[in-house]
């Protein structure tokens, strides 16, 4: 998995594990390029490729078979709704269209990062109390 992430705001980037979840959507030999933008560059980019006068929240471009383009709009969304968007871009770069399975298939991915993460915060807390001497 070949990851670019570019960010174009002045926004910290979301702690969100971008390379994690795209390897696991879209395979190993995919080549994706992701640009965290805010609502203005949203906004023309959605005029231009979707005639919509309006920020978009995400827009996906399939360059090929293996390469892709995810445009993210930061905005004021909060981390858990950055990585829902994330996802559903990355299934639109995998040819899903919207409908049940792609709804499915969102459920399925955030849920599985989302306990992946809180084991990860339980480990680190666990492995931090034992440096520290507290019983556990």
């Amino acid at each position: 998995m070949k990851l670019a992430i570019k960010n174009l705001t002045r926004r910290p980037a979301a702690a969100i594990p971008f390379r994690a979840i795209a390897k696991k959507v879209l395979g190993a030999n995919y080549d994706l390029s992701l640009a965290l933008i805010g609502d203005a560059r949203a906004r023309r980019l959605n005029r231009r490729w979707r005639g919509r006068d309006k920020p978009a929240n995400i827009l996906s471009f399939p360059l090929d078979k293996n390469s892709g383009e995810i445009f993210l709009n930061l905005g004021r969304r909060s981390t858990n709704y950055l990585r829902f968007l994330f996802i559903h871009g990355l299934l639109h770069l995998k040819g899903l269209a919207h409908g049940s399975k792609m709804e499915s298939l969102e459920s399925q991915i955030v849920k599985y990062f989302q306990t992946h993460e809180q084991n990860d915060r339980r480990r680190a807390r666990h492995r931090q109390r034992r440096r520290s001497g507290r019983r556990l």
